[in-house]
C-alpha cells in the first residue's frame, strides 16, 4: 500500500473517530425534561381483597403520583409512604413507620408541618373503588437526596382514615394494603 493511500484510510479513520465522539456526546448528555417513572403494585393485608397500582412519573422536577385501588369498603382510608420498602409480613408491619426524613410531626398534606409520606385519605365509591392523585417537588425518582426519594420506601392504605393529628401516625388502623415502590 503506497504512502497516500495510507494517509488517505489514516484521516478516514481519524474522521470516522470524531464523528462518533460527536454523536456519543448526544446521547450522554441528560435531558432535564425526560420522564421517570416508578411504581407500587398493591398488595392485601390483613386477609383483605385490597390491590391496586400507584404510578409515579417525574418531570422537570415534578412527581405525579396516581393511585387507582380497589377491594376498599366505601368511604376514606389513609394512604401513606412508609419507610421500609418490605411488604413481607402479613399485617404489613415489615414496612415500618410512616416516612419522615424531615422528623416532623404527623398532619395533612400540604400543611405545615406533616411527614413526607402523609399523602391523605383515599375515598372509595360504593363500589370499593378509590383513587387520589398528587403533584409535589417534595419527591424524586432515585436521585441523591434521601429527604425527597421514593425509591424503596412503601405505600401502605389502611382500613380507616386519617385524622391529620394523632401522633405519629393519624389513628387509620390497620394496614390492609401494601406495595413496594420501584423504579421502572
Amino acid at each position: 500500500m503506497n504512502l497516500k493511500m495510507k494517509n488517505y484510510l489514516f484521516i478516514l479513520t481519524l474522521a470516522a473517530f470524531f464523528v462518533g465522539c460527536s454523536n456519543n456526546s448526544d446521547t450522554v448528555t441528560s435531558d432535564d425534561s425526560a420522564t421517570l417513572k416508578a411504581v407500587a403494585n398493591i398488595v392485601a393485608k390483613n386477609s383483605r381483597g385490597v390491590s391496586g397500582t400507584l404510578t409515579f412519573n417525574q418531570t422537570d422536577g415534578k412527581v405525579i403520583m396516581s393511585a387507582n385501588i380497589s377491594g376498599l369498603t366505601p368511604g376514606n382510608h389513609a394512604i401513606h409512604i412508609h419507610a421500609i420498602g418490605d411488604c413481607s409480613a402479613d399485617d404489613g408491619s415489615s414496612a415500618g413507620g410512616h416516612w419522615n426524613p424531615t422528623n416532623v410531626n404527623h398532619g395533612k398534606w400540604g400543611t405545615a408541618p406533616f411527614h413526607i409520606g402523609d399523602i391523605g385519605n383515599i375515598m372509595a365509591d360504593s363500589n370499593g373503588i378509590g383513587t387520589i392523585s398528587r403533584e409535589t417537588d417534595l419527591w424524586c425518582i432515585n436521585c441523591d437526596d434521601e429527604t425527597k426519594n421514593i425509591i424503596g420506601k412503601a405505600i401502605i392504605i389502611h382500613e380507616g382514615s386519617d385524622d391529620f393529628s394523632s401522633q405519629p401516625s393519624g389513628a387509620a388502623g390497620a394496614r390492609i394494603g401494601c406495595g413496594k415502590i420501584i423504579q421502572q
